[in-house]
């Protein structure tokens, strides 16, 4: 061989290596990528005003939408107007222009800055991911969860000095669809970002830089939604370097939810002065969710988040904009609503919630830890097939029961978030007794809100059975006939006997 063709077949290897061969389309195809990346925004929205503070949780003319859009009212131009306008006012329309201010974009700009801040100042565990396609192990740097207790330590102080008048909490409540829609643009941005710069992958991987398998079909709207690169990381002054993906993935929108539902923790107690324990399960139930991930935030290198999918709209508006504004719709409704439940309620909720963690936290345990520790007695009994990847599939334990039981312990858990707003449902009215004041009733709005607070636990189902059968697909490629002989051992994909 020439010493010129072995150089050109070395390059059309590096090449290959870079830039492997696309599995087909997801979500869809291009189409779905369209309908999700502009149509979620809509949903957020729609969510955000029809149950609100104004009027009331679903708005009320929503109920009864054939006395305010009759055909008389729809005929002229002046009864359209009136419809239009009895709608906005009930919904709390800020307007076009409203959406965006200057509160609320440097107010969320602000949250982004102290993230990044305490990302580059606190003591971290640096620790390598797994192995890329093309060979090396990038480095990541972990300090989430010291940096979400520096977080809530000094929202407890200011909770502490001045109460729910703390000007956080009064920001949030008072800025809420603005900072939504802040956080909608610099999603679309960060997607767009990481997109146009997924183009400067260099052959040879010098930078262990790649694209992500699923992420280069050549359909711009797809590889945008999907995610180009797998891995882009960019250089901040006074920061350093941040793996993007990694950040979103635990830092603004996770740790984002729960300081939204304290937030409104905070608006309810200013409201009632008292917080009920709905509230409470709903907050501590969710606190505890999104603290355990920061303690085990290593474990998100093994997930295909990390190891799959590249970083485009899909992981960016849902780490910044879906994860935060509809993971804590319930809070939100319960800081206008509050729901006492009583103590048999709550202890059915909890027992709910006890038993999701338990099977989430086991099982993602037994699994890091025949991984990472394989040798450990509580893992050394367990069997499993090893694969011609050198990978383990356990075969007993918890992963022995269902393929991805985890997911059924993370289905149980979203329970708990939605079964504390009972039959949902509110009115807001005039007091006539107390002028100036209103009233929260339920008159005529039991089980309304429904399609609202429960909404979660209906979509978070869908996602786990989606992303099973996404991981499920990507496991086949990965291990061939070894992933067939582990599916005749263990038939069940999520619930054992069932599904």
């Amino acid at each position: 061989m020439s010493a010129k063709r072995a150089v050109t077949k070395a390059k059309d290897a590096a090449s290959e290596i870079v830039k492997p061969a696309a599995h087909g389309y997801e979500f869809g195809g291009p189409i779905g990528a369209a309908l999700i990346s502009f149509g979620l925004p809509l949903v957020c929205y729609a969510f955000a005003f029809l149950c609100n503070d104004v009027s009331g949780c679903p708005a009320p003319s929503l109920l009864s939408p054939r006395t305010l859009f009759t055909p008389a009212t729809l005929s002229t131009q002046s009864g359209w107007q009136h419809a239009q306008s009895v709608l906005a006012r009930e919904v709390g329309w800020p307007g076009w222009t409203g959406l965006l201010t200057a509160e609320g974009v440097l107010g969320s700009l602000a949250w982004y800055g102290w993230s990044l801040t305490l990302y580059a100042l606190l003591p971290a565990q640096e620790t390598e991911g797994t192995e890329l396609r093309t060979g090396g192990r990038l480095k990541y740097r972990f300090n989430s969860l010291i940096t979400a207790v520096v977080t809530l330590f000094v929202l407890g102080v200011g909770s502490f000095v001045l109460g729910p008048q703390f000007q956080v909490w009064t920001f949030i409540n008072r800025n809420y669809i603005q900072i939504l829609t802040t956080n909608i643009v610099i999603s679309y941005a960060l997607a767009t970002y990481c997109y146009l710069a997924s183009f400067a992958v260099k052959q040879g991987n010098v930078d262990h830089r790649e694209l992500a398998a699923g992420g280069h079909s050549g359909n711009i709207i797809y590889d945008w939604f999907i995610g180009r690169e797998l891995n882009p990381r960019v250089d901040i002054p006074f920061i350093g370097e941040v793996d993007i993906k990694a950040f979103m993935e635990v830092r603004p929108g996770l740790l984002g939810w729960l300081v939204l539902d304290l937030a409104f923790m905070a608006k309810q107690y200013g409201s009632y002065g008292y917080v009920t324990d709905s509230m409470l399960i709903v907050t501590i139930s969710q606190g505890i969710y999104v603290m355990d991930c920061f303690y085990n935030e290593s474990s998100i290198l093994t997930q295909m988040d990390l190891t799959t999918d590249g970083f485009g709209l899909m992981l960016s508006f849902g780490d910044l904009v879906w994860v935060p504004f509809i993971y804590s719709l319930q809070a939100r409704y319960l800081s206008v609503h509050p729901v006492i439940l009583g103590p048999w309620y709550s202890m059915m909720i909890l027992a709910v919630a006890g038993f999701g963690y338990y099977v989430f936290r086991a099982s993602n345990n037994e699994k890091n830890t025949i991984r990472t520790d394989p040798t450990n007695p509580s893992v050394a009994h367990l069997e499993y097939i090893t694969t011609h990847t050198g990978s383990k599939l356990l075969t007993t334990g918890w992963w022995g029961r269902a393929r991805h039981i985890n997911y059924l312990g993370d289905w149980f858990m979203s329970w708990s978030y939605c079964l504390p707003t009972l039959l949902s449902g509110y009115r807001i009215t005039n007091s006539v007794l107390m002028p100036g004041n209103r009233l929260v009733t339920r008159d005529g709005m039991e089980g309304a809100a429904i399609p609202v607070t429960y909404f979660f636990m209906l979509y978070f189902g869908v996602l786990l059975i989606h992303r099973e059968m996404r991981d499920e697909a990507k496991c086949r490629r990965k291990y061939g006939k070894d992933w067939e002989a582990y599916c005749k051992k263990v038939p069940y994909r999520i619930i054992p006997g069932v599904y």
